[in-house]
């Protein structure tokens, strides 16, 4: 099957997926973030993290875009936000559109009245602190938190360059060219796009042949020297958004082997807007190889490193006696 092929039948399996179009991190990723996260539980947070997942389990009957094959409950409540997004309406909780070559400042302006990654954190945080709560909310909340969390450390969800945080930007993978949507080419959507392969493909190369197990404990023994420094600084859920924003500024685009420049402060419903930023993306033939992915694969391996310590004490805490 040649690669337009691929891409045609991969367009019609998504009509009929309840998938998002991108997933921060994609399976693999959101699943180390988890296995991270569980090293760094204390007693009291495994105890409450696994009672009230038990207690309270996914809809068999959902349709779960990663598979549902794992026994460990928070590796298959790390996927569950995607799988229920169109249903709960809770696309922009995923991420933040802090513009390009913004630097600092309060994050609530640029949140919208829809939310925002970090707004969904902590009001996450607060149904889960309360004791009185729910225990299917606060399920929920665990689900969502181990979910968002990792999401905030993708670089891309952190940043806006009116190409829908790097959806809108065609590139050539390697051997993989950028190949348009034939069921839309009025939507400029191009696969791969620099999104997709910060999501997916730069993780899992970087993984080469070991599971998420294997690569969390890889991950977890790299960084244990910096895992004691992310745990002092304690909770800091705006500081975070603020790192993944400047990590996609520095890994992400200025390490692009040719300068994306910075576009307008937009928010796009289509690639076809922003004077047609799909098309003139495609048009460069944007290209990225094995420089690109050794610069790229540490940063994410930075952001998946942190967002299952920071996930940990955010479970930790809301899990304390006496807070």
């Amino acid at each position: 099957m040649n690669h337009r092929m691929k891409f045609l039948a991969g367009s019609l399996a998504l009509l009929t997926s309840p998938a998002p179009p991108a997933n921060a991190w994609g399976c693999k990723g959101h699943q180390t973030v988890a296995l991270i996260t569980e090293r760094h539980l204390t007693p009291e947070g495994r105890q409450m993290v696994q009672k009230l997942l038990g207690d309270n389990p996914i809809d068999p009957k959902l349709r779960r875009w990663c598979g549902n094959a794992t026994t460990d409950l928070m590796v298959d409540a790390s996927t569950w936000p995607d799988d229920v997004r169109n249903e709960r309406n809770n696309g922009p909780w995923h991420y933040i559109d802090i513009p390009r070559g913004k630097h600092n400042g309060s994050l609530e302006p640029v949140c919208g009245t829809e939310g925002c990654v970090t707004r969904a954190i902590e009001e996450q945080r607060a149904i889960l602190k309360d004791k009185s709560a729910d225990p299917l909310k606060r399920a929920e909340a665990i689900r969502y938190l181990i979910h968002f969390v990792g999401d905030l450390h993708q670089p891309l969800h952190a940043i806006n360059n009116a190409d829908n945080g790097g959806n809108c930007v065609a590139v050539k993978y390697f051997h993989h060219e950028a190949l348009s949507n034939p069921l839309h080419p009025e939507h400029e959507d191009f696969s791969p796009n620099l999104h997709q392969i910060w999501d997916t493909e730069i993780v899992e190369r970087d993984m080469e042949i070991s599971n998420p197990h294997r690569y969390a404990d890889e991950l977890d023994e790299k960084f244990r020297v910096e895992s004691a420094t992310w745990e002092a600084a304690g909770i800091r859920v705006d500081n975070w958004a603020w790192e993944s924003h400047e990590r996609a500024e520095s890994a992400v685009y200025d390490a692009f082997p040719e300068k994306i420049g910075i576009e307008p402060d937009l928010k796009l419903k289509s690639c076809a807007e922003n004077n047609h930023m799909g098309k003139r993306m495609f048009e460069r033939h944007l290209a990225v190889g094995d420089a690109y992915q050794v610069s790229a694969a540490k940063a994410a391996e930075t952001g998946l490193a942190e967002a299952g310590v920071r996930l940990a004490m955010i479970l930790n805490d809301a899990a304390k006696t006496n807070p």
